[in-house]
C-alpha cells in the first residue's frame, strides 16, 4: 500500500474529491483508508444502563485506497509515490502527476 498512518492525503475522487485529512487507519486486506474528517457518518447509541441518554456519534468510514494520494505541500497537490534505494535505505518519493517515469 502506498499510505502509512499519519500521511497527510487528499481525496481524487468519489463524494469527497478534493478534502484533504491525515490518515487515521488503514486496512491492507481490503485496501481501504479511514481519513479523518473525510466520509463521516453518523452512528447511533442504544439507551442503556450506562448510558440512558442513547445519542450518536460521529464515526469516520473508509474510503478506498485508490482514490485518494499523498498530499505534498511542496508541489500543493497531491502525488503518487515509488520506492526508491535497496535494502535499509528505501525512501518514499513523491512524483507529482503527469510526470514520466
Amino acid at each position: 500500500m502506498h499510505l502509512k498512518k499519519g500521511d497527510d492525503v487528499v481525496v481524487i475522487s468519489g463524494n469527497h474529491k478534493g478534502q484533504r485529512g491525515q490518515v487515521q487507519a488503514l486496512d491492507k486486506v481490503k485496501g481501504r483508508v479511514t481519513i479523518e474528517g473525510v466520509n463521516v457518518r453518523e452512528k447511533r447509541i442504544p439507551k442503556t444502563q450506562a448510558n440512558p441518554q442513547g445519542g450518536s456519534v460521529d464515526v469516520a468510514t473508509s474510503i478506498a485506497a485508490s482514490s485518494v494520494l499523498l498530499w505534498s505541500e511542496k508541489a500543493g497537490k497531491g502525488v503518487r509515490t515509488r520506492i526508491e534505494g535497496e535494502g535499509k535505505s528505501k525512501v518514499r518519493v513523491g512524483i507529482p502527476c503527469g510526470t514520466k517515469f
